[in-house]
C-alpha cells in the first residue's frame, strides 16, 4: 500500500507536507469526488473482505467503490500515513420507514482532531447526505456546505447529525415540471453516535451481516453514487438521478433516467469509472 497511489487513484497533486484543515479538506473532496459509494460487489456474487489490504486492492487498484466499512477505512488509513490524529467512531443510521435509529450500530466515520478542534469527516454516506467537507464538532451550529446545511445536536454524550432539506425541482419529460417540496425548514436526521474509539475489528460481524441479511437495503438495491463538481449521480437499480445542488435559490435540480440492462454497464464506465469483473444483476 502506497499513498502515492492512493493519491494518483484520487487525482490528487497538491502539497501535503502539514496535516492541516486545508489539506484536509482537500484530500477529503478528491477522495468522495473519485471513489464511489457502491454496493455492486453484492450485486455480483463477490464476497467483500473488511482488512485494509483487500479494501485497498479494490479501492485504489481496481478503481472500484465501496461501501461505508470500506471508504472510510481507506480514508482513516490514508490520513494515517499523512499524520493527521484520527480515530474511527462507529454511529447508528436513521431509518426514516421506522422513524428511528436502528438499535446495533451499523455505520463507521471518522473524527480528526486539528490543533484541539474535533471535525467528523465521513466520505461513506453516499448520496444526497454525503457532506463535502470536515464538520467542526459542535453542538447546535448550522454548518453550510454545497449540499446544504448540516448540524449537529449533542444530548448527554450522544451527538445526532442531521441536514436541512432542500426543495427538489424535476423537469418532467413532456414538459410538465413539478417541484418536490418538503416541510420547509424540514430535518432529515441522518445518525446518532457517541466519541467512543472503535477499531476495524468491531465491524467484521457487521460486514458479514450486511451481506447476508435479506431485509437490509444494501442487499434489496444495488446502489452506487458519486459526488461531482456541482451535484451527485446516483444509480440505484435501473434508475439514474442526475443532481445538480442549489441550481435555483434552496433548490436542486433533478434529472431522473430509466436505464436497460445494457445502458447500465456502460453507465457505470462512463459516469463512474467503474468496470466490474463479474456480471451485475441490478
Amino acid at each position: 500500500m502506497n499513498i502515492q497511489e492512493y493519491f494518483g487513484r484520487i487525482s490528487y497533486n497538491k502539497p501535503h507536507k502539514d496535516a492541516d484543515l486545508q489539506t484536509l479538506t482537500a484530500i477529503f473532496q478528491h477522495h468522495i469526488q473519485s471513489i464511489p459509494f457502491e454496493n455492486l460487489s453484492m450485486h455480483c456474487g463477490e464476497a467483500i473482505k473488511l482488512d485494509l489490504q483487500s479494501t485497498y486492492n479494490k479501492i485504489v487498484r481496481k478503481k472500484r467503490g465501496g461501501w461505508c466499512l470500506e471508504i472510510n477505512h481507506l480514508l482513516f488509513w490514508a490520513l494515517q500515513e499523512l499524520g493527521y490524529d484520527v480515530c474511527i467512531l462507529g454511529a447508528h443510521s436513521y431509518e426514516p420507514a421506522e422513524k428511528g435509529y436502528t438499535a446495533e450500530i451499523n455505520h463507521i466515520l471518522l473524527k480528526v482532531e486539528i490543533k484541539g478542534d474535533s471535525y467528523i469527516v465521513d466520505a461513506g454516506f453516499g448520496g444526497a447526505y454525503q457532506m463535502w467537507q470536515p464538520l467542526m464538532l459542535i453542538s447546535g451550529k448550522d454548518q453550510p456546505q454545497v449540499p446544504g446545511i448540516f448540524r449537529f445536536m449533542e444530548d448527554n454524550g450522544t451527538w445526532y447529525y442531521e441536514k436541512v432539506k432542500r426543495k427538489h425541482y424535476i423537469p418532467e419529460p413532456g414538459g410538465t415540471d413539478f417541484p418536490d417540496t418538503p416541510e420547509l425548514g424540514n430535518i432529515r436526521k441522518i445518525y446518532r453516535f457517541t466519541l467512543e474509539p472503535r477499531c476495524i475489528d468491531d465491524f467484521q460481524e457487521l460486514n458479514a451481516y450486511l451481506q447476508v441479511s435479506p431485509d437490509n437495503i444494501l442487499q434489496k438495491k444495488s446502489i452506487c453514487t458519486l459526488q461531482t463538481t456541482n451535484g451527485l449521480l446516483a444509480l440505484v437499480g435501473w434508475t439514474l438521478t442526475e443532481m445538480k445542488y442549489n441550481y435555483m435559490e434552496d433548490m436542486d435540480l433533478v434529472k431522473i433516467t430509466t436505464l436497460t440492462d445494457e445502458e447500465v454497464e456502460k453507465t457505470l464506465k462512463n459516469k463512474f469509472n467503474i468496470v466490474l469483473e463479474n456480471k451485475l444483476v441490478p
